[in-house]
């Protein structure tokens, strides 16, 4: 496998005026479709690819929000995305994307981009996953290719993924809150360019398992609409990431991800809307 098998997801080759390709590795997948937050991070490239071709003086520009509606579910392989600008501001930008494979839209997203926050926040509530160890710790259970949980989550081969197993009671045949816990980290290649540690950070705004799973609600949980924030950019280190749900309902259930970094900043919020599991 690459040394940076994120940026290989990004990498874009130009295919006309706004217009670009792309070929996803079989490595972003849940299952055999592609994972949602890969995709997000490809809009995500896009936008950000068209805002610096016109604006080549602004490198530190990056996507703030990415807010998408998931038409369909392609397959690994090649994809195209085309953008629309529809604002070049001083603070804040607007590109809106849509990914397809072949004739068929499956993301359509709206992006905005500006220079993400650096400072201290003025105000700051506890949050949940400061709790978690910054690093993790040695009963954290590794998702390699073998495990159960790795053989459909093959997003974990191309990054470092651990999973507190006191929050994931699937995995032990039991039941519980609807909430995981788990720490993840870019291969040092993608870590060390700050453009890819940007997307990957997005992309970690779906990296869970769907946490009906703890309720013992199995199988696809299709996501309809996905908005993520990037707060700031990551520092080096493993990323902090809390999946939460707070209504189960019939047939709708919301899904939150909050990311900190090694530093314990915010670096990563999303909400999204998915289907239960039928």
């Amino acid at each position: 496998m690459s040394t940076s098998p994120f940026h290989d997801l990004n990498e874009l080759t130009a295919d006309g005026e706004n217009r670009f390709e792309a070929s996803i590795d079989p490595v972003w997948t849940i299952g055999p479709k592609v994972h949602g937050g890969s995709m997000m991070a490809l809009c995500a490239a896009a936008a950000r690819r068209t805002f610096r071709d016109g604006d080549a003086d602004r490198p530190e520009v990056q996507p703030l929000a990415v807010s998408a509606n998931y038409l369909a579910a392609p397959d690994p392989g090649a994809v195209s995305l085309s953008t629309t600008v529809l604002k070049r501001g001083k603070q804040a930008s607007f590109v809106d994307v849509e990914l397809a494979q072949g004739e068929r839209v499956a993301v359509r997203a709206s992006v905005t981009l500006g220079v993400p926050d650096s400072d201290e926040p003025v105000h700051m509530e506890h949050l949940s996953p400061s709790a978690m160890p910054a690093t993790p710790p040695a009963d954290a259970i590794v998702l390699t290719p073998d495990h159960p949980m790795g053989q459909i989550v093959h997003v974990a081969q191309g990054c470092d993924m651990r999973v507190d197993g006191s929050s994931a009671h699937f995995l032990t045949g039991e039941k519980g809150e609807p909430e995981i816990r788990m720490w993840v980290r870019p291969r040092p290649a993608d870590e060390e360019d700050s453009d890819t540690a940007a997307l990957f950070a997005i992309m970690t705004g779906d990296l869970s398992a769907p946490v009906t799973m703890n309720r013992g609600m199995f199988g696809w949980a299709p996501t309809v609409q996905l908005t993520t924030y990037l707060r700031r950019m990551p520092a080096p280190g493993w990323l902090r990431v809390m999946a939460r749900s707070t209504v189960l309902g019939g047939t709708w259930f919301e899904e939150d991800h909050t990311v900190l970094d090694s530093t314990g900043a915010v670096v990563t919020q999303s909400r999204q809307l998915a289907m239960i599991p039928r």
